[in-house]
């Protein structure tokens, strides 16, 4: 197939360039004419280029023509086209092979379009020879003007830099084809900023044409333009602004403003004392302003400092002054840059300098300490009396007079005549870690002479606290949990300052049985609670209690044993531990009422309870022992020996003695009287009389035995048996009611001179009586 292709403008030049035809691998095929006859048409694969200009207005635009090489114009062929853009964009004329552009092309939209086309026999509708491809190029105008990509530019340049140096460099972007003309060759010109800056027409390299003060101004709008078409007529053009700003050299040195100063100072001023200020100025900035002062003739009583962040000179005092000795100093200061670059040292050849006039004050002068403040350290927990500190102050004037200290408000420290402070309370860091003190010295000689420092005490801790959960957690787990299963996470706090971040380490009790939950130590201040077994019954363990374990990285490590309760929840099918927590809420809330009314029942239930059984327990006892009446009291005395004092008491219980339903006869008192004497015999020898006791025995135990009100289990009763007590027998009035009011009490003589007094005294008063 051959292809002629007429390009209407190439540059504005009509060109008629002639079709290309390339074989490659050609062939030669045998092809039945509709005839009958056979033919041996050549077949090959051709390329071919059209060419169309880009934003062409017209409605049809002719690009070329297709012709095959059977085509004899007997009007049978038929041409069509195949690919992208065919149809819509380019159209064929099947007769001819005209292809045309319906629509206006765009070069940067897309600048090469692969069609196919294909010849056709009307007569036989078969295909006279294979599709051909070929391309159609969009051929490039200028239509794009040059833009900056980068923009907005900022450059920074030292002030007073020499003619030549490099500033930026700015770059422009042009759409059209490089390869096209001059379309995209661009130009650069400076559009403002003459004359202290140009610019590189090709490279757009900005650099400095004149030097430049930053003191005078420190920062500049540059303009540029760039042109296409190398800024021929036609050219389109694009601009941007620079902003160039001027960084700082030391080429300014300070100057004082001031050639004269006055200051004054008190002769009672402490070495190392600020006297007063002076200042220079500095037109540069930054570190370039950073200045030094220093006294020229060296003196040996004031210095200078300088501030770093106020950049002033403080004078102090270097030495102590005497009025009395010299009034009055004449110094000499100057200043000058800290850093300064070799090439600009022509800058600061002479430093620049002031006067200093200072005038000493005559004043008595009150105890001077030897720091201006004092800072201390003592351990937490240390014992009363500890050492803190010592703060020093002595009296500039000539007597020396001794120095008193004291501490003002404080209730925790105390300082003795030497200055020391010493601790008279015990210290926490954790209630206070830092306590501000005023201790004030004071002339012994002249108490209104006295000044005052500020101690400042650190208390250091020491670690003493244990760690321990942050707050109450409220655990649940799921009935139907499964093995693995984190239902915690737990973290601890500790009161205690550490030098370096608190680590804990987290871990179940080594007394704890329980295994239904493990912990895992996060390694990072928390762990996870999990459990350790699949599935939990609300019914039969509801609560599980696991006690864990938290030691902290002090020195040395403390370790405190934390409870975490954990509730067996009856879960939703999602899952969720939240409807437990939600309904022990309200259940908390709704029977609060209900359980302090059933307390409140209950607790009168038992008191009913105690009160009708002490009721029924007094009527029994008034049923089964109506011997009991009024002549009885709570306890019968009984004294074995005359002169033995409590040791030789008996007490006993009239319960015990006489609750039984066997009661033994009562002896009168002629009776008592005869069996006195044997027992008072009995009683001389050693140990107790067998028959006796024995006898005592047997009327408890049968007393025990009877009586109807002992309790229904086995009692052990005790007595104490001396034997049988005094020959006199008892004194007491109880039961002389029933005795014979003749009774004689003559035997008391024959008890010996124990009795003696006794039996005078009974004896004069029957006497009396008779």
């Amino acid at each position: 197939m051959n292809c002629c292709l007429l390009l209407p403008y190439m540059l504005g030049i009509p060109l008629l360039l002639p079709c290309l035809i390339a074989t490659e691998n050609s062939k030669t095929e045998e092809v039945k004419h509709p005839a009958g006859s056979h033919l041996r048409v050549r077949r090959g694969w051709m390329w071919n280029q059209f060419f169309v200009p880009e934003e062409m207005n017209k409605t049809r635009h002719h690009i070329g023509q297709l012709r095959s090489d059977l085509d004899n114009g007997n009007n049978s062929f038929q041409y069509k086209l195949l690919g992208a853009g065919a149809g819509s964009i380019f159209v064929i004329d099947e007769r001819t092979g005209d292809i045309y552009a319906v629509q206006k092309l765009d070069r940067e939209e897309r600048s090469l379009y692969t069609l196919r086309a294909q010849v056709i026999d009307t007569t036989t509708g078969r295909a006279m020879e294979p599709e051909s491809e070929f391309v159609i190029r969009v051929s490039d105008i200028n239509d794009n003007e040059p833009k900056f990509l980068d923009e907005p530019y900022e450059a920074i340049v030292p002030e007073m830099s020499p003619e030549g140096t490099f500033v930026i460099q700015v770059t422009a972007s042009d759409a059209d084809d490089p390869s096209s003309g001059n379309n995209a060759r661009l130009l650069y010109s400076l559009r403002q900023g003459q004359p202290y800056f140009s610019i590189e027409p090709t490279t757009g390299v900005i650099r400095i044409s004149s030097k430049m003060d930053r003191e005078l101004q420190d920062e500049y709008w540059v303009i540029i333009q760039a042109k296409d078409m190398i800024g021929l007529p036609g050219a389109l053009s694009g601009t941007t602004s620079v902003l160039i700003k001027l960084s700082d050299v030391n080429d300014n040195k300070p100057i004082f403003k001031d050639s004269l100063y006055r200051l004054t100072v008190s002769e009672s001023a402490s070495v190392g004392m600020s006297i007063g200020k002076i200042m220079a100025y500095d037109n540069d900035i930054g570190e370039n302003a950073e200045m030094d002062y220093s006294i020229e003739d060296d003196s040996k009583t004031f210095d200078v400092i300088t501030n770093n962040e106020t950049q002033e000179g403080i004078i102090i005092l270097k030495k102590k002054v005497d009025f009395e000795h010299q009034n009055h100093y004449r110094i000499r200061a100057k200043v000058k840059n800290r850093r300064v670059d070799e090439q600009l040292r022509k800058y600061h050849t002479e430093a620049s300098t002031t006067v200093i006039k200072i005038q000493v004050e005559d004043v008595e002068e009150p105890p001077v300490f030897l720091l201006p403040y004092y800072i201390f350290e003592i351990f937490e927990g240390s014992p009363y009396g500890s050492f803190v500190g010592t703060v020093s102050a002595t009296d500039p004037d000539q007597r020396k007079s001794p120095i008193r200290y004291s501490i003002t408000r404080s209730k925790v420290f105390s300082i003795d005549d030497n200055g020391t402070v010493f601790t008279t309370n015990s210290l926490d860091r954790e209630i206070s870690a830092w306590y501000n003190l005023s201790v004030t010295a004071t002339e012994k000689y002249s108490i209104e002479q006295s000044s005052a420092v500020p101690v400042y005490v650190q208390v250091l801790d020491i670690n003493d606290h244990a760690p321990e959960f942050p707050e109450y957690y409220e655990t649940y787990v799921c009935e139907n949990a499964v093995s693995g299963q984190v239902i915690q996470t737990i973290s601890a706090v500790d009161r205690d300052e550490s030098i370096e971040d608190h680590h804990f380490y987290f871990n179940v009790s080594v007394v704890e049985n329980n295994s239904s939950f493990t912990i895992i130590d996060n390694q990072d201040n928390t762990a996870v609670i999990l459990t350790n077994r699949t599935g939990f019954s609300l019914q039969e363990e509801p609560v599980f209690y696991i006690s864990i374990l938290i030691a902290d990285n002090g020195i040395p490590s403390l370790t405190s044993t934390n409870t975490l309760t954990i509730h067996v929840c009856a879960c939703d099918d999602t899952g969720s531990t939240q409807t437990c927590s939600n309904k022990d809420l309200m259940l908390s809330m709704g029977f609060r009422t209900e359980v302090i009314i059933a307390i409140l029942i209950c607790i009168m239930i038992i008191c009913g309870f105690i009160f009708l059984n002490l009721g029924l327990k007094q009527r029994r006892k008034q049923t089964l022992f109506p011997e009991k009446g009024e002549d009885f009291r709570e306890n019968i005395f009984r004294y074995d020996d005359e002169g033995g004092g409590e040791e030789d008491t008996e007490a006993f219980d009239i319960v015990e003695l006489q609750g039984g339903t066997v009661m033994r006869e009562r002896k009168t008192r002629r009776a008592t009287r005869v069996e006195i004497r044997s027992l008072y015999r009995q009683s001389l020898q050693v140990g107790p009389d067998s028959a006796v006791f024995r006898k005592f025995i047997l009327e408890k135990l049968e007393e025990a035995n009877t009586d109807p009100c002992a309790p229904p289990f086995d009692s052990l009763q005790t007595y104490a048996f001396e034997g049988t007590g005094s020959l006199a027998g008892s004194l007491s009035s109880l039961g002389s009611a029933v005795f014979d009011q003749d009774e004689n009490y003559d035997y008391l003589n024959e008890l010996g001179p124990r009795f003696k007094r006794l039996a005078c005294m009974f004896g004069s008063a029957m006497q009396s009586n008779n």
